[in-house]
Formats: structure tokens, sequence, C-alpha cells
């Protein structure tokens, strides 16, 4: 018995590693200030879409860590918690999730905001670990 479930789930391992993993999901920063004016604030933003019939696992480890030697951010780790998407009735359980966090750039000049993302994406019958790096560029005025 124990045989064949360590056979099955290899079979399904195999098949979710045929599809290519970053296919079904999109990460986008849309709606991050691209441009603020020195000690004003700003937002990044991290919003994942995924694909009908895939999560971001609410039960897995999802780690976000910001960082930036130009910009003071309100919050530089984030965990599924921090998400600003709720459970809707009737909508996707669990929803995709969403990050916004404040910033404040005191001095004029480029600057840029450094995401790394952890986290899981599933489907009905596995789940695979993911990792990116985003970079955002800022203009200070």
């Amino acid at each position: 018995m124990r045989s064949m479930l360590m056979m099955a789930v290899l079979v399904a391992g195999a098949a979710f590693a045929e599809t290519d993993v970053k296919s079904l999901y999109d990460v986008t920063t849309e709606g991050t200030s691209t441009s603020v004016k020195a000690g004003e604030k700003g937002a990044v933003v991290i919003a994942f879409t995924t694909k009908e019939g895939v999560h971001i696992s609410d039960e897995a480890p999802l780690k976000i860590e910001l960082s930036s030697k130009d910009v003071k951010l309100d919050k530089a780790k984030l965990t599924l918690a921090d998400s600003v998407a709720k459970k809707t009735e009737g909508g996707k359980t669990p929803p995709d999730p969403r990050f916004e966090v404040g910033f404040t750039a005191a001095t004029k000049g480029k600057a840029s905001v450094e995401a790394k993302l952890t986290f899981f994406i599933c489907t009905d019958k596995i789940c695979a670990r993911q990792t990116r790096t985003l970079s955002l560029p800022v203009e200070v005025q």
C-alpha cells in the first residue's frame, strides 16, 4: 500500500514538473509608485494572479523580504497574514494574495526596492516551491 502511495506521488510530481510551473501564475507590481517627491510616501505593490485550478498555498509558508538602501520601508518582512486580499463570499478560496507596503524616500535621485519572494504554487494534486526576485525602480524628485 505504501509503495502504491509513493508511486502516485512520484507520478503526480513528474506530471507537475512537465508543466511549466511559472505559466500557472503571474506576479505583478502594478500600482507600485515609480515616482515620488522626496519626503513623501510611496507604495510597493506585489500581487499574485493564479490560473484556474491553481492557488498560492495558504498552509505552506509564504515569505516576502523587502530591502532598499535608498528608501525607508514601513515593513520589510511579509507573510500571507499581511495580504490585503481577503476572502469574499463566493470568491476564490484561498484568494490570490496582494501586498501593499508604504515607503518614504528622503533624498532625490534614483532609488530601488528589492523583493525576494518564496511561496508555494499548488494544484489539487501537488505543490511546488517557487522563488522570485524583483527589483522595483523609483525616481525620487
